[in-house]
């Protein structure tokens, strides 16, 4: 039972950050994502729509009912939390944050949650940018772009997309070059299919599938 627990759970998780990025869920979104067969996934889908979790709609989009809602952002909420303080008071290092925090979500209590939100300050964003939902505290409204769209010249890394926290060798590249939310960069341009661009690491050349998934701000709005 806590195996299919935890894939539900997993699932409401995953349609929640595909919709928070602007994208249409449906089961190849979901297939993309975790990297599982259009088979299992189907599966787990219909499952989620038996309990209530969510509908699937004439055009083969999901959607989740208020049920699946409230659970998935308690989910993302508790998850996000745990990830600032495995950062922010454990000190591991950035780019582990998220797996260790898979490990750490489904354990989180209502008064633990509570209590962690006192100790961190209620902060508006996890340590890769995204917004914690729930929070007092609202993340910075400035307009953002992905780093592909960016134009030359100054900018300050917003956020990275869920989808890039899946993939250990591009957490660890991202970590490596500097390029986490924060970070100050300058867009030279692009060459091909790389973006040029200077962190406080050096030059770096980030691959257009890799900056398709960083957000940028305008450093000179």
């Amino acid at each position: 039972m806590a195996d299919m627990h935890d894939a539900t759970e997993e699932y409401l998780e995953t349609i929640l950050e595909i919709e928070e990025e602007g994208i249409t869920p449906i089961r190849a979104r979901i297939v993309e994502r975790l990297g599982l067969s259009a088979a299992a996934v189907s599966e787990q889908v219909n499952r989620l729509v038996e309990q209530g979790y969510a509908e699937l709609l004439g055009d083969r989009t999901l959607r989740l009912t208020d049920k699946g809602r409230d659970l998935a952002v308690s989910i993302v909420r508790r998850h996000r939390l745990a990830e600032r303080l495995l950062v922010d008071v454990i000190g591991l290092e950035w780019e582990l944050a998220h797996k260790e925090a898979d490990r750490w979500e489904h354990a989180i209590s209502a008064e633990v949650e509570q209590k962690l939100v006192e100790l961190l300050g209620d902060p508006a964003t996890c340590p890769h940018g995204n917004p914690i939902p729930g929070s007092h505290n609202r993340p910075d409204a400035a307009p953002t772009t992905t780093l592909t769209n960016a134009l030359p010249g100054r900018a300050t890394v917003s956020r990275i997309s869920e989808k890039l926290e899946l993939d250990d060798d591009a957490l660890a590249y991202v970590a490596h070059a500097n390029l986490v939310p924060g970070s100050a960069v300058s867009v030279v341009g692009r060459e091909g299919d790389v973006i040029v661009l200077e962190s406080d690491a050096g030059e770096q050349r980030v691959p257009n599938a890799l900056a398709d998934l960083l957000f940028v701000a305008r450093a000179d709005r």
